[in-house]
């Protein structure tokens, strides 16, 4: 906020220009690109429209990364791919990552 401002005449200076402030309830806010997904937990989202253009701020949270390149392998996955292929977990974890993570194509990799 600009300082030794009044709040109302703030306002009023910001209806004149076309400007409108929205809050948005949000629990969590993603961004995917095509490597990672950024995650924000209990952030505070505002809709900021004017001429036409929205544009979100987003803002507190705490901040974690998620890297798609290496896809989550549980240790169920690894012990389904293992009881039907009889390889070992190694050989299953690493057929799993070849894989992105699918069972299907870690087995027919396997077999």
């Amino acid at each position: 906020m600009m300082p030794n401002m009044d709040p109302r005449a703030l306002k009023r200076m910001m209806d004149s220009m076309g400007m409108k402030n929205t809050e948005i309830p949000a629990d969590r806010v993603t961004i995917s690109s095509a490597d990672k997904d950024i995650v924000i937990e209990g952030a505070s989202v505002t809709l900021i429209e004017m001429q036409g253009t929205k544009t979100f701020s987003i803002s507190g949270g705490s901040v974690s990364e998620v890297d798609k390149a290496r896809p989550e392998i549980s240790e169920e996955d690894v012990k389904m791919v293992m009881e039907k292929t009889g390889a070992d977990g190694e050989q299953a974890r690493k057929a799993l990552e070849e894989s992105n993570g699918s069972i299907a194509d870690a087995i027919l990799r396997l077999s």
